[in-house]
C-alpha cells in the first residue's frame, strides 16, 4: 500500500489535508536525516575568510568527510539551529552523548572547517554576537552579567564558525611576521590569505588588505613608493590574545610556540603552562583542574585543532580563543551553491562567477 493511501477518510477535503500533512512530515524527516548525516547548508556570516570565502557565500557542508555527529540535543524545531523568533529553538530536557560516526578522513592542515564556536557555551542575550568570555576578561563577570540575561548552550547548539585549519593535534605552531610555521617549517601561503599593509604613494599613504598576488600587483604601480606590512610586535592588550597572560608577549602576528593537544598524549602541568590547557581540561574534557595540577600531568582524551581566518588581520580565531576540540567539528565545506552581495540589489547582488563553485 502506498504511503498516501494509508490515510483515507470519506471526506475529500480531509483527505487533501492529510495528504499535505503526510508530504510535509515526510519531507521534514528526509531533510533532517540529510542535514544530520550527509550534507548541510551554511552561510558565511562575516569577512574573516575573505578573499577565500566571501560574506554571503552559501555553502554545502559535507558531514561525511570527518564523520557525522549523532545529535546531542535531539529536541529541536526542524530547520533551525539554536534560535527561533529570538528564543531558543531546542530543549535540553533530553541530551545524548553525541557520538561521531566514522568519517572518510581526519581533519588536515589547510582544510576549510565548519565547527561549533568553542566560546559559544555562554551567550549574552543583549549582544549574542559578542564573545562572552572575552567581555568577562575585559569588564569582569559581575559587570557583564548586569548587561542582561545569559543563555547557556550545549555543545551542538553553539554558533557555527568556518575557518582554515592551520595546525592539527600534536603539532607545535608558531606565527612569525603573520605567517604560520608548524614544527619549525613555514607553511604554504594559500592564495586567499591576506595581511594589512601600509601603501605609500606620491599622493599620500593608505592601509590595504592584500593577498600575495595583490601585493605584487600593487608594488608594480608607478605611483607606489613603498609597501610595508603592518605587524603587531607587542601586545595591544594581553586579555585579547590567548592564553591571556601578561607575560606571554604573544600577538596576532607573533604567536607561540604552542603545542596542540593530542588524544592519548600526556603533558607535564605547571603553573606556567596551565593557562594554555586549563579550559581544555575543565570545559572540554570535564575533568578537575585541581586534580590534574596535583598529579603534575594530564593525558588528553581527544584531539584538538588550531583554526585561523584567511583574512588574518580581520578574523577572530584561535589566536583569540584557543583550541577547537574534535567533538566540535561539524564538517567540511565542499560547494558554494549561491553567493550574494548584501550591498547590491537583485539581480546585481548575485555573484554569478561563484555559482556552483567547488571549495
Amino acid at each position: 500500500m502506498s504511503r498516501k493511501k494509508c490515510f483515507r477518510t470519506k471526506s475529500k477535503f480531509l483527505n487533501w489535508i492529510l495528504d499535505w500533512v503526510d508530504a510535509i512530515l515526510f519531507a521534514v524527516v528526509v531533510v533532517t536525516i540529510i542535514n544530520t548525516f550527509l550534507i548541510q547548508a551554511f552561510k558565511i556570516p562575516s569577512s574573516s575568510m575573505e578573499s577565500s570565502l566571501y560574506t554571503g557565500d552559501h555553502l554545502f557542508v559535507s558531514k561525511l568527510t570527518y564523520g557525522a555527529r549523532m545529535p546531542q540535543t535531539p529536541l529541536t524545531i526542524p530547520f533551525t539551529h539554536n534560535t527561533f523568533r529570538g528564543k531558543e529553538s531546542y530543549s535540553t530536557s533530553w541530551q545524548t552523548k553525541g557520538k561521531r560516526l566514522p568519517g572518510i578522513r581526519e581533519v588536515r592542515k589547510g582544510d576549510y572547517v565548519v565547527f561549533n564556536f568553542p566560546n559559544g557555551d555562554t551567550v549574552l542575550r543583549s549582544a549574542p554576537a559578542q564573545d562572552y568570555h572575552s567581555l568577562v576578561r575585559v569588564y569582569g563577570r559581575e559587570a557583564v552579567q548586569k548587561m542582561g540575561p545569559l543563555t547557556v548552550r550545549p555543545m551542538d547548539k553553539k554558533d557555527h564558525y568556518v575557518k582554515r585549519c592551520v595546525a592539527t593535534a600534536g603539532d607545535t605552531l608558531q606565527v612569525i611576521d603573520g605567517l604560520v610555521w608548524i614544527n619549525g617549517v613555514q607553511q604554504e601561503v594559500y592564495p586567499g590569505i591576506q595581511l594589512s599593509y601600509e601603501v605609500t604613494t606620491s599622493n599620500g599613504s593608505y592601509t590595504a588588505l592584500l593577498t600575495a598576488e595583490m601585493l605584487e600587483k600593487t608594488k608594480s604601480y608607478k605611483s607606489v613608493q613603498t609597501v610595508e606590512p603592518i605587524l603587531e610586535t607587542s601586545p595591544w592588550d594581553y586579555r585579547e590574545i590567548f592564553p591571556f597572560t601578561e607575560d606571554s608577549g604573544w600577538t596576532r602576528d607573533f604567536f607561540g610556540p604552542l603545542w596542540i593537544p593530542q588524544k592519548g598524549a600526556t603533558v607535564q602541568l605547571t603553573s606556567e603552562n596551565l593557562p594554555l590547557y586549563e579550559r581544555v581540561i575543565r570545559d572540554y574534557e570535564h575533568e578537575s583542574v585541581e586534580t590534574a595540577l596535583q598529579a603534575g600531568e594530564y593525558t588528553f582524551k581527544q584531539n584538538y585543532y588550531f583554526m585561523m581566518g584567511d583574512n588574518r588581520h580581520n578574523s577572530l580565531d584561535s589566536r583569540y580563543w584557543g583550541f577547537v576540540p574534535e567533538d566540535h567539528i561539524v564538517g567540511r565545506p565542499v560547494l558554494i551553491w549561491l553567493s550574494t552581495d548584501s550591498g547590491a540589489s537583485f539581480p546585481k547582488n548575485i555573484r554569478w562567477r561563484r555559482f556552483l563553485k567547488f571549495v
